[in-house]
């Protein structure tokens, strides 16, 4: 497993990982036919955008289970088993959404009964095609009546039996971590967060800084909304079967405002001489407590747009033109700057 890299690093929480300020996203490349998928796709194009990631020096990839019902996962195993192991990046999966076979187009179940993990983790591992997998992470917070400490106690077991390295959960609440922490607490969190998608700047991020919980970030260019390329015309010749085709943000009214803001981000990736999708994504690396960001590629042109965003750095004057933007437009939701930097 590789900890070396030539792109910035910081540590990953308590987990004893170095990661790369970006990472590689493999929610995409889970492709069509599932109730979150984005369309077809070319696998082989998304086996190279993945060694294209590692070849740049991205030293981690964030998976899951449910992506393609189990595809993501292949995917991954395909596109390293040609790279030596000690040049491997480390690989993150998640379990907790149980999907039915018999009608893959069902939303999934966001399960957390102890049996289940064991089992969904064991099948990961098969799938991945590795002998322990670095951050195992419960999907969503459970609805289907098991206590999260069950759940979260589940994952240290698995991590004492040596089949993960580190604990981490998504999608949870500062009330969910706490309940967390009743039965040893997690690594690593993994939230949304966004230019648009602020939410969590307000009580999580803070919250998770305070505990040493690292946090790596999902989504931060608003799944390519902010990606600088995105228009209506774009949205309207989304497949039916891409699930970016009914979310609000990709459609009027929010749609006009949300690129309107983009525009602004055109401003400020000039100055830097980068792109906008860099930008994007270093605004949330900006964010005090945010370890990395995990950033999707279905292609490895897609993959250089938003790499240097592991290497930027945003002023002052940068974060309050972008805030006062955001502002002005009424984009997005959540606090407009990091605290502190007012």
């Amino acid at each position: 497993m590789t900890t070396s890299t030539t792109l910035p690093t910081t540590p990953l929480g308590p987990t004893g990982m170095q990661i790369t300020r970006v990472g590689f996203g493999a929610w995409a490349i889970g492709g069509a036919g599932w109730a979150f998928g984005w369309g077809a796709q070319d696998d082989a194009e998304a086996v190279a955008a993945i060694r294209h990631a590692v070849a740049a020096g991205i030293n981690w990839i964030d998976t899951a289970a449910v992506y393609g019902l189990g595809h993501s996962e292949e995917l991954v195993a395909r596109a390293l088993a040609d790279i030596p192991p000690a040049e491997r990046p480390y690989v993150f999966t998640k379990c907790g959404l149980v999907w039915d076979d018999a009608d893959r187009t069902v939303p999934p179940a966001r399960v957390g009964a102890p049996a289940s993990i064991r089992a969904e983790v064991d099948a990961s591992l098969r799938r991945l095609g590795v002998d322990r997998i670095d951050l195992y992470q419960l999907h969503w917070p459970p609805q289907d009546g098991t206590p999260i400490a069950d759940a979260v106690g589940t994952l240290h077991e698995l991590r004492a039996a040596g089949k993960i390295r580190s604990v981490g959960v998504s999608n949870f609440s500062v009330d969910q971590l706490e309940q967390a922490a009743a039965a040893g607490g997690v690594d690593v969190l993994q939230p949304p967060f966004s230019l648009i998608d602020r939410a969590v700047a307000a009580e999580i991020l803070p919250y998770a800084a305070a505990h040493g919980i690292g946090t790596i970030v999902y989504s931060p260019m608003q799944s390519g909304l902010l990606s600088g390329r995105w228009s209506a015309t774009r949205t309207a010749e989304l497949p039916a079967d891409d699930w970016r085709r009914q979310a609000p943000e990709f459609n009027p009214p929010a749609l006009e405002r949300n690129l309107a803001l983009v525009d602004v981000l055109v401003e400020v990736a000039r100055r830097h001489t980068t792109t906008v999708a860099a930008v994007a994504v270093a605004w949330t690396l900006a964010f005090p407590g945010v370890s990395g960001a995990i950033v999707g590629a279905r292609r490895p042109d897609q993959l250089d747009g938003w790499l240097p965003a592991g290497s930027l750095t945003l002023t002052g004057g940068d974060l309050a033109e972008i805030a006062a933007a955001a502002q002005r437009l009424s984009a997005g939701r959540g606090p407009l700057r990091p605290a502190g930097d007012a």
